[in-house]
């Protein structure tokens, strides 16, 4: 089984910034891709915003690109998202989510439970 356990949500004003943290923990032999979804008010679907693979490759939603910032801690199995020049339309539940492979081989798909960013205009 794994845990994903993030923090760093918060209320911020349009133009700061905010940093959110996703620690993995449990018995696996490799986290795959990590990926930070959010889900907007109203919206019923997430939208993927950051990925990051095991080899370090990133990609972003046209929407944050330039103003966020994925990355990676392997060794502690921590991915981060540094946001900056927030926008009130990044008002959202941010979700971290793990693409992982146990020992056996098989793989599997964990998410967090949430962090609340509001970003006040």
């Amino acid at each position: 089984q794994v845990q994903l356990v993030e923090s760093g949500g918060g209320l911020v004003q349009a133009g700061g910034s905010l940093r959110l943290s996703c620690a993995a923990s449990g018995s696996i032999f490799s986290i795959n891709v990590m990926n930070w979804y959010r889900q907007a008010p109203g919206k019923k679907q997430r939208e993927l915003v950051a990925t990051i693979t095991s080899g370090g490759s990133t990609n972003y939603a046209d929407s944050v690109k330039g103003r966020f910032t994925i990355s990676r801690d392997r060794a502690k199995n921590i991915v981060s998202l540094q946001m900056n020049i927030l926008k009130p339309e990044d008002t959202a539940v941010y979700y971290c989510h793990a693409d992982v492979q146990y020992y056996s081989g098989a793989r599997g798909d964990y998410w967090g439970q949430g962090t609340q960013v509001t970003v006040s205009s």
